[in-house]
C-alpha cells in the first residue's frame, strides 16, 4: 500500500513533491526513531526494577477490583506519551498483569492522566472544565477493565472449548 500511495503521489504531483514528502517521512523516522527506543528501554527496565511477584499481586489475575483501582491511579500519575506508556504496560502484562488492569492502566492514562490536564487543557479551558472533565472519566477506566476481563474470560472458555 505505501509503495502504491508512493507512486500514485509521484505520478500525480510529479517528482519534486514526492521527494519533498519522502525526505519528511524519513526525517520523521530519524526523529522517532530514538523514542521509540527509549521507551522500549523503559518497558524492559520496568521488568528488572519491579518484581514479578508485586505485580502479579497487585495487578494480576486474582488483584480483583483492588488491581483495577491501582493500575487506574498508577495511569494517572505516571507521566510520558504513548511511546512511553505502551512499553510499560506491555511489561506489566509480561510480568503478570492482567489483561483488565492493563486496560485500566491504559484507559486512565489517556483519559485522566494529570500531565495532559496541566500542560494543555488547564491552561485553555479553566480549571471548571478540566476538574469535571477528569470527574466525569474516573470510572471509565474501572469499566473498561471490567469489560476486558469480561472479554479474556469469555475468549478462554470459547477456546478451552473448541479444543
Amino acid at each position: 500500500m505505501a509503495g502504491a500511495a508512493a507512486a500514485a503521489v509521484y505520478w500525480r504531483d510529479g517528482r519534486e513533491h514526492f521527494l519533498a514528502i519522502l525526505f519528511g517521512d524519513v526525517s520523521l523516522f530519524g526523529e522517532m526513531l530514538p523514542k521509540v527506543l527509549a521507551g522500549c528501554l523503559i518497558g524492559a527496565f520496568v521488568t528488572l526494577l519491579l518484581p514479578r511477584e508485586m505485580v502479579a499481586r497487585w495487578v494480576g489475575h486474582e488483584s480483583g477490583f483492588a488491581g483495577l483501582l491501582i493500575a487506574a491511579l498508577f495511569g494517572f500519575i505516571l507521566p510520558g506519551g504513548p511511546i512511553t506508556i505502551y512499553p510499560v504496560a506491555g511489561a506489566f502484562l509480561a510480568m503478570g498483569a492482567d489483561a483488565g488492569a492493563v486496560v485500566a492502566f491504559i484507559t486512565s492514562w489517556t483519559l485522566i492522566g494529570y500531565t495532559r490536564a496541566l500542560v494543555w487543557e488547564l491552561p485553555f479551558f479553566g480549571a471548571d472544565f478540566v476538574i469535571w472533565r477528569m470527574v466525569a472519566a474516573v470510572p471509565l477506566p474501572i469499566l473498561a477493565g471490567i469489560l476486558a476481563r469480561i472479554v479474556v474470560k469469555a475468549g478462554l472458555a470459547r477456546g478451552a472449548n473448541d479444543v
